[in-house]
């Protein structure tokens, strides 16, 4: 008999994960996705038609991807290759196709999964295309990124893209009732306990999972036949919730923050930024994405949100987190609640989009400089009008664009804010000009 010390002693049986032993066996105890699921969805029917297709799923983590994989091939009675993009090379799809082959000879379908697949590199997604395209395999794929930018046109074109969405609160609490019956019936989950879980679980259905394991193994531990929120906050480590450093929810939040600031809404504004910081986002990014707001959805019709955000930017540096998030925050609410306008922005991105179009205009001879002799006798800068010498210090009638140009504008000062006084400005400005002509003639 082997001794407890035997290194050649069988090793004991692994744990089974309880994500793992809840793992569906049917679609009909698939937790979620009734978008794709539901009575007339797109997957219930193609299960119905018998009819399977190459397909890529894309979702957050912890959302079926790979468990609707194994139970579509399940469905459509085929046999199931896997591959994982992070292990798997060039030399694993070949063998993946040979496998194939021999199914086919059998008269089987092959339904290859690849998880991750947008770590696959071009060529790597390249080698999947003869055989998608000869039938040898019905393709799965399932992402976390956003297939438009990180799959292969070629092979996106040959598959239904899905969307898979995260787990609702009510879906989690589902889950949690089928833990509690089938693996831990003498636990009583407190209602803040199952609040405080499918809180952090965000949407996964796997992080939930471990959570109530670990939560259920921690009660046992400590003699406890009951689960409440204060023996969670003490006993678990609840990490932040899903975010994406890189990936769409990144941008989809910054976007989220950005709008809520154009669209003059303090509280979404601040619920977003507390979302960006909550999940991981760097506050330095933050503040740059503060400044760029003032510039371009304050911009002149409040001069101030540039300076106060620059200040915020500034006292994060010097009192950095959490305390300099505050200055953040409240830079975040001036910038909601400020006048809008997208007047300098646009004039900017409208000039830019002239001169990259336009031959390049020479200067008109009275707006050059004149250091020398000669230049001068070449009547550079002639005619030119100091404005400092002019009534109201303009030259009215003056024209500072190229030739061709006059009249051109890429300003339109909004009705808003201190920008309301510079289209006042702007409007009189036109006036002495009109005026110059009228008395002078057009220039």
């Amino acid at each position: 008999m082997s001794s407890a010390n035997d290194l050649f002693a069988p090793a004991p049986p692994a744990h089974e994960p309880l994500a793992e032993k809840l793992r569906p066996t049917t679609i009909d105890e698939v937790v979620g996705q009734q978008h794709l699921l539901g009575p007339g969805k797109p997957l219930t029917l193609a299960i119905a038609a018998q009819q399977p297709h190459s397909m890529l799923f894309w979702g957050p983590p912890g959302v079926g991807k790979t468990t609707l994989a194994r139970l579509l091939t399940r469905a459509f009675e085929c046999e199931f290759i896997a591959l994982s993009a992070v292990f798997s090379g060039v030399k694993d799809i070949r063998a993946a196709m040979e496998q194939a082959e021999h199914h086919a000879m059998r008269g089987r379908r092959t339904m290859l999964f690849v998880d991750e697949v947008h770590r696959f590199n071009k060529a790597q997604q390249d080698a999947f295309l003869p055989f998608v395209e000869s039938g040898l395999v019905t393709f799965i794929g399932a992402t976390t990124e956003n297939p438009s930018f990180e799959v292969n046109a070629a092979l996106l074109s040959r598959a239904q893209v899905y969307v898979l969405k995260p787990l609702t609160v009510d879906e989690l609490k589902q889950l949690v009732d089928r833990a509690r019956a089938r693996c831990y019936p003498a636990i009583e989950f407190a209602d803040d306990a199952i609040e405080v879980l499918t809180g952090y679980a965000d949407g996964d259905a796997r992080r939930l999972l471990n959570l109530v394991e670990q939560a259920a193994n921690a009660a046992q531990a400590a003699g406890r036949n009951e689960l409440d929120a204060g023996f969670l906050e003490s006993a678990l480590t609840l990490n932040t919730r899903r975010f994406d450093k890189g990936g769409d929810a990144f941008y989809d939040q910054i976007s989220a923050l950005h709008k809520s600031v154009r669209g003059s809404s303090p509280d979404g504004a601040l619920y977003w930024f507390t979302r960006m910081l909550d999940g991981g986002a760097d506050p330095r990014y933050l503040s740059r994405r503060i400044v760029r707001m003032a510039w371009e959805d304050i911009g002149l019709a409040d001069p101030r949100a540039m300076q106060l955000c620059n200040e915020a930017a500034a006292t994060y540096e010097r009192l950095g987190s959490p305390e300099g998030e505050l200055a953040l925050a409240q830079a975040v609410i001036y910038l909601a609640i400020a006048p809008k306008s997208n007047a300098g922005y646009m004039a900017y991105n409208n000039a830019r989009a002239l001169v990259a179009r336009d031959k390049s205009r020479e200067v008109p001879v009275h707006l050059r400089n004149a250091p020398t002799k000669l230049m001068k006798e070449l009547g550079y800068g002639h005619d030119y009008r100091y404005a400092h010498d002019e009534p109201e210090a303009y030259a009215a009638g003056e024209t500072y664009l190229p030739d061709g140009l006059a009249g051109t504008r890429f300003y339109h000062p909004t009705p808003r804010g201190l920008e309301s006084k510079i289209a006042e400005k702007l409007r009189h400005l036109a006036e002495l000009d009109a005026a110059w002509h009228a008395e002078h003639g057009s220039k």
